[in-house]
């Protein structure tokens, strides 16, 4: 199977399952709005947020490094053992130094949903190293089928415990541990993790090597947070968890399109990795960043257009405000494309260290051009610092991996993609339903012509494919 058909086919098998977890908390924003106050959903969105920050610093980046190295050791039954057998002392004596650090320390300070937080962060952990291995032993089918198994307890469990039961934020906080505890259990039991463990391939060397790939990408992922998640706490701090519980609502449209990047990027990072010493790299890589780089831009301008007539349908009336901030924080997704694209060729190349410079910088931008907008123009301080942050690790990353390979883009490919912006974020702003009408044809036609080929050649596979 030839590089481009094994990327497609494992990220379609990929996006099956991830979809129902990456995308869950779209479908349910009609339930969350409805049944949640802003202040609630604001609170949740913050613990979620900092959850998000712990994980990676508690097993310190190890789920980057046990796919990394498994990737390299499939055909070696050995090494796999020994991997998973190391991977599982360092996983669970992380989580046991964090488990008292944390009981001490909240002792001392009155946090709410206490133990149910600490079990989130423990599921979550786990099950988010799991997932990792399942990718780096090759089993995506599995992968997918534990994250469909994430999203249908999800779904259900919040249903249950939020509309029935009237939990709310305690509700859907328990809801996330239950559906990774799940994902977790079914993919011990599945992959058979428990055969892999023996206490006695503990191999310092080994632990000392992955940590020396993964402990670079720590300042890697709290930047990541920063950038993704400082937004919250400042806006938590200066203009109260209900202004955070818009700009969640806000949040969660461009997170579609970084939940479509995931998915694609988490079989990107595999192709990157197996290829990345071939010779035609540079055409490959080139013509890969191309093919995304345009269907994500029409998916967000798209998003763009259809939002003034959906919006009003999915969100509730209270909740209204968030309407404005989402084209800059799409804008910014876009720009996070490209940051994506790059950093599975820095991971690759195992420059783990040049990722973390990059996001650092990104990091820093993000909380000066915050904090010093807040006060004069609310929200909106959030989302144009997060755009102007990526934008310029975009840059940053462009300039950077030239020293490395030559990835090059269609002629006029950036010019035609900022007039277009330009044009639907005009429309959009104007909030009149013919000219939504207006746009959203405008939009389609044009995503249609900017991906035609790549249009073309999927149409053409698969009428081969039924025909065959």
């Amino acid at each position: 199977m030839n590089k481009k058909k094994q990327l497609a086919k494992n990220t379609i098998i990929i996006f099956i399952g991830k979809v129902c977890t990456q995308l869950i908390s779209f479908f349910l924003l009609p339930l969350y709005t409805g049944y949640l106050k802003t202040s609630e959903y604001g609170i949740v969105d913050l613990i979620t947020t900092y959850i998000t920050l712990l994980v990676p610093i508690i097993t310190l980046e190890l789920e980057m490094s046990i796919f990394r190295y498994l990737v390299d050791s499939r055909d070696k039954k050995s090494d796999t053992k020994k991997l998973i057998s190391n991977n599982f002392i360092i996983l669970n004596t992380g989580l046991f130094i964090f488990t008292i650090i944390y009981l001490i320390l909240t002792s001392f300070f009155k946090i709410e949903y206490r133990w149910l937080i600490l079990f989130d962060i423990f599921v979550c952990t786990i099950s988010g190293n799991f997932l990792q291995v399942a990718r780096g032993l090759g089993k995506t089918i599995d992968y997918s089928i534990s994250c469909i198994l994430t999203g249908l307890t999800t779904i259900l469990s919040n249903i249950v415990l939020i509309v029935f039961l009237k939990r709310g934020a305690d509700g859907m906080i328990f809801s996330m541990a239950l559906a990774n505890g799940i994902c977790s259990l079914y993919l011990f039991l599945r992959l058979k993790l428990y055969k892999y463990i023996n206490l006695r391939s503990f191999d310092k060397k080994l632990v000392k090597e992955m940590n020396k790939y993964s402990i670079p990408l720590i300042p890697n992922g709290i930047s990541w947070w920063i950038i993704n998640a400082s937004d919250r706490t400042i806006i938590s701090t200066i203009l109260g968890s209900a202004a955070n519980g818009l700009y969640a609502v806000s949040n969660k449209f461009p997170v579609i399109l970084s939940s479509l990047l995931g998915v694609f990027n988490l079989s990107w990072s595999e192709s990157a990795a197996l290829h990345i010493n071939e010779d035609d790299r540079d055409e490959f890589f080139s013509d890969i960043c191309n093919t995304v780089v345009k269907l994500f831009t029409a998916l967000g301008v798209g998003m763009i257009a259809c939002l003034p007539i959906v919006f009003p349908i999915l969100i509730n009336i209270k909740y209204d405000e968030a309407f404005y901030y989402i084209p800059i924080l799409v804008l910014g997704a876009i720009f996070n494309v490209v940051i994506c694209l790059y950093s599975a060729i820095y991971i690759a190349r195992k420059m783990t260290k040049e990722v973390a410079t990059t996001s650092v910088i990104g990091a820093i931008i993000n909380i000066v051009i915050n904090l010093l907008l807040i006060k004069y123009i609310g929200l909106y301080a959030a989302s144009i610092s997060t755009a102007i942050s990526y934008f310029i690790m975009m840059i940053h990353r462009h300039i950077d991996l030239k020293k490395y390979m030559t990835i090059k883009y269609d002629d006029g490919l950036i010019l035609k993609t900022l007039l277009i912006y330009t044009f639907a974020i005009i429309l959009y702003y104007q909030r009149n339903i013919i000219l939504d009408i207006i746009n959203l044809i405008v939009v389609v036609t044009y995503c249609i012509l900017l991906n035609k080929k790549f249009l073309l050649s999927t149409f053409n596979s698969v009428k081969k494919k039924i025909i065959h």
